[in-house]
């Protein structure tokens, strides 16, 4: 049973910093991408941020150039670093990660799309 476990949300004035901490637990397949997916109050849950297994990142516009994610795959780790918080970041941040499906008869290995999701860790950010 994949289970996803984040850590430090808070609280913060605008143009401070934060990091968040996602630890996967129970088979998590580094050959699949992990993300970190937020929601704000009245709105739908986006992606912030993925990594793919070589590291390959990506960002939405609205991030970029403020946050980082990087993932240790020998401990199946994952962190965002958040810098000039803007109130506009406030949201429940979610770790998620794809589920690996390997083909006995082949070995060839899909990856099925954020299949596991964290509880999710709260980011205040006020003005």
């Amino acid at each position: 049973q994949v289970r996803l476990v984040e850590s430090g949300g808070g609280s913060v004035q605008a143009g401070g910093s934060l990091k968040l901490s996602c630890a996967a637990s129970g088979g998590i397949n580094s050959a699949c991408e992990m993300g970190w997916y937020r929601q704000a109050p009245n709105s739908e849950r986006k992606l912030v941020s993925a990594i793919s297994t070589d590291g390959t990142p990506k960002y939405a516009d609205s991030v970029k150039g403020r946050f980082t994610i990087s993932r240790d795959n020998a401990n199946h780790t994952l962190d965002l670093h958040m810098n000039s918080l803007k109130p506009e970041d406030t949201a429940v941040y979610y770790c998620a990660a794809d589920r690996a499906v390997t083909d006995d008869r082949n070995g060839y290995t899909r990856c099925v799309k954020w299949e596991f999701w964290g509880q999710g860790t709260q980011v205040t950010v006020s003005s």
